[in-house]
């Protein structure tokens, strides 16, 4: 995820923050997800790394607040389970200290990024997601 909701925010980061507080940020993003939505998810894993790194195919100066990798769970089929590895949410740290300048902004950006990945393994694509507000 690429989208800036808090663009029109005046940004004076990169906001200082601890990896341990940050990944606090994460676990309260998904302490807010409702139960029955959390129930529904299979096989995915939650991950914070520092930075998105972009594979060879990708400009080279790509970043990323989170990404999805995996199976939506539209599109996987009675085969699916059968070995199959678990979906992963990455949530990056460093992006998202850039652009915020308060710990209030680091958790709505957080918030944002973490329903935004959860969404895609729901399969909700990004042009949804955005006419959805949660770009």
């Amino acid at each position: 995820m690429s989208f800036n909701p808090l663009a029109s925010i005046p940004s004076f980061g990169p906001f200082a923050m601890g990896e341990a507080e940050f990944d606090a940020a994460v676990q309260q993003a998904l302490a807010q997800i409702p139960a029955d939505i959390l129930a529904e998810m299979d096989n995915v894993a939650i991950f914070v790394e520092d930075d998105y790194v972009p594979g060879p195919h990708e400009e080279p100066d790509t970043v990323l607040l989170g990404l999805y990798e995996g199976t939506p769970l539209t599109e996987r089929d009675s085969w699916w389970g059968s070995g199959s590895l678990p979906d992963r949410i990455i949530i990056f740290r460093n992006p998202i200290l850039g652009m915020c300048s308060s710990r209030e902004q680091v958790i709505h950006e957080v918030a944002v990024t973490v329903v935004h990945e959860i969404a895609h393994h729901f399969g909700i694509g990004d042009d949804r997601l955005h006419e959805l507000g949660w770009g």
